[in-house]
C-alpha cells in the first residue's frame, strides 16, 4: 500500500469568454485572510466507489472544472506580496489577482490500495497523504505558476476513486471551500449554473484604506514553517445520531438549561466529550492549564450579517482554559457550558473590536501558537455538505484530509455517512488514540 504514481500534470484555466468577472480583477484581503499566510493549505478529500475511470471521464471532469472556475475567478488566479517602502515595520501587503493562470490537476494512481485499505484500519494510513497534491506548500506561496492558489489530484485505487484539494486557506475558509466542491459537483452532474453564486466582496470598517499593511517577511515564515515535529497518527472516531443526542441530552441536564437560558448543543457536547476524554486519557495534573480552541464563523454573527456566500475567510478563533482537575471533577455539562458562553459571546461588537485591534497591532498564525500538549483545536464543520457531492459516479464514501496543519492536538469533525451522525478525526500520539479507542465512555462499543 505504498505504490503511487503520477500519470499527467495538467493546467486548468476558466474559459475567458465566460468569467463572470474582470480577468485581473484585485481582491484585496481582510485580517481574517491574512492571519493564515504562514500556515499550510487547506486539503480535504472525497473516496468514491467507482470503476478505473475512462479518458472521457477524466476529460469530463477537467472540463466541468474549468467551467466551474469561470464562478469562482479567485482560484485561479495567485496572491500577490508587495513590500512597501515605510518607515514602520509594517511594510507588506498582500491581495488576490483573479489574471487566470489557472489551478493545477493531478492523475495519479495507488496501484496496491483498496476502498478497504482506507477505510478499515484504526490509523489513518499514511500513503493518505500521498493523494492531494501540493503537500508541504505553505499560503505565502501562491504567487508564482508552480504553486497555484487551488490544486486538485484524482488517485485511482484498485477499485475506487480519490479526489482531494488542497485550497489556499489566505483565499478560503471551510464554508467557502465546500461552495466551491458543492458547485463543481453540480456541474459535473450536468448542471450549467450553480445554485448560489460566490460574493467575493471583503468586508472592511468604513474609511479602512486598503490594501491593508502588516510586517512580513518570507525568511521568518520558513523558518516558522519548518516542520520539527514528531508525525503524529490520525484516527477516525465515529459518533453515531443516537450517541449524539446523549450526549445532548446529558449535557444541558447537568447544567440546568431552563434555569440558565441556555441551550447547549449536539457539536457543544460532542465536543467537550472529547475533551474531556483526551484529559482523561493523559494523566495529567490537576493543576496544569489546559485550553481548546474552537474556530467561530462570523458570517450570521455581525449585523448586518455577512451574506451566506461571502466568499473568503470570515472566521475568527474563540478558546476556554481550565485546569485539568475542574474539567475532570466538573463532568460534560459544565465544559459544555463553558464553551457556550465562549461562543455566544462572539457578539458583533466583540468581532468588529478583535478586527480592529488586529489592524493596530497585525500578529498572524503559528502552528505552535495554536496546538501544544496542553491544547486542542478543532477545525471544519458537520454543517458542510460533504457527502452531497456527486460527481457523476455515486455519492462519497469517506472524507479524509491531508497532512497539512497536522500538529498534535489538531481536531477535524465532518458529518458522518449516516444521516445525523459525526466523524472525529484526532491527531495524537498512538498511546492516547489507543486509549480514547478502548474507552466504552468516549465511543460507542462495537457489537461483535
Amino acid at each position: 500500500m505504498d505504490s503511487i504514481k503520477v500519470i499527467s500534470k495538467t493546467t486548468i484555466q476558466a474559459p475567458i469568454q465566460t468569467s463572470t468577472t474582470d480577468s485581473h480583477q484585485t481582491i484585496n484581503l481582510t485580517p481574517w485572510d491574512l492571519q493564515f499566510l504562514p500556515l499550510g493549505t487547506i486539503q480535504k478529500g472525497l473516496l468514491f466507489h467507482q470503476p478505473i475511470p475512462t479518458p472521457n471521464q477524466i476529460n469530463h471532469l477537467k472540463q466541468t472544472l474549468s467551467t466551474t472556475l469561470s464562478f469562482f475567478p479567485p482560484l485561479s488566479g495567485r496572491l500577490i506580496i508587495t513590500k512597501h517602502n515605510t518607515t514602520t515595520p509594517n511594510n507588506t501587503s498582500c491581495s488576490i489577482i483573479c489574471n487566470n493562470l489557472g489551478v493545477l490537476f493531478v492523475h495519479a494512481k495507488a496501484y496496491d490500495t483498496s476502498i478497504t485499505d482506507i477505510l478499515q484500519p484504526n490509523i489513518v494510513p499514511s500513503i493518505v497523504h500521498s493523494f492531494f497534491p501540493l503537500n508541504g506548500v505553505k499560503n505565502y506561496q501562491a504567487t508564482s505558476l508552480s504553486q497555484p492558489i487551488l490544486a486538485i489530484q484524482l488517485t485511482e485505487l484498485t477499485n475506487g476513486i480519490f479526489i482531494g484539494f488542497t485550497l489556499n486557506h489566505v483565499v478560503s475558509d471551510g464554508k467557502s471551500f465546500w461552495h466551491f466542491v458543492n458547485s463543481w459537483s453540480q456541474i459535473s452532474k450536468g448542471s450549467h449554473k450553480i445554485t448560489k453564486l460566490p460574493s467575493f466582496q471583503r468586508w472592511f470598517p468604513n474609511n479602512i484604506e486598503t490594501p491593508l499593511l502588516f510586517p512580513f517577511t518570507i525568511t521568518e515564515s520558513q523558518s516558522q514553517s519548518q516542520d520539527q515535529r514528531l508525525k503524529l497518527p490520525e484516527r477516525i472516531f465515529h459518533f453515531t445520531k443516537a450517541k449524539l443526542a446523549e450526549l445532548k441530552s446529558k449535557a444541558n441536564e447537568e447544567v440546568n438549561t431552563e434555569k440558565t437560558k441556555t441551550n447547549i448543543s449536539s457539536l457543544q457536547a460532542l465536543l467537550s466529550h472529547v475533551w474531556l476524554s483526551i484529559v482523561r486519557c493523559k494523566k495529567l495534573d490537576p493543576q496544569e492549564d489546559f485550553r481548546y480552541v474552537v474556530i467561530i464563523g462570523v458570517r450570521p454573527r455581525m449585523n448586518p450579517p455577512l451574506v451566506e456566500d461571502y466568499f473568503g475567510n470570515a472566521a475568527m478563533l474563540g478558546d476556554v482554559r481550565m485546569k485539568v482537575g475542574e474539567l475532570l471533577e466538573c463532568g460534560i455539562g459544565k465544559v459544555a457550558l463553558e464553551m457556550n458562553k465562549m461562543i455566544v459571546s462572539h457578539t458583533d461588537e466583540k468581532i468588529k473590536n478583535d478586527y480592529e485591534c488586529w489592524l493596530r497591532m497585525p500578529k498572524l498564525f503559528s502552528i505552535s501558537s495554536l496546538t501544544s500538549g496542553h491544547s486542542l483545536v478543532t477545525s471544519s464543520s458537520p454543517r458542510f455538505d460533504v457527502y452531497g457531492n456527486d460527481f457523476g459516479w455515486g455519492k462519497p464514501v469517506a472524507v479524509r484530509s491531508g497532512g497539512a496543519n497536522k500538529s498534535n492536538g489538531k481536531i477535524t469533525v465532518f458529518a458522518g455517512v449516516d444521516e445525523g451522525s459525526i466523524d472525529v478525526e484526532i491527531c495524537l500520539s498512538y498511546e492516547i488514540l489507543e486509549a480514547l479507542g478502548n474507552d466504552n465512555e468516549f465511543v460507542v462499543p462495537i457489537s461483535k
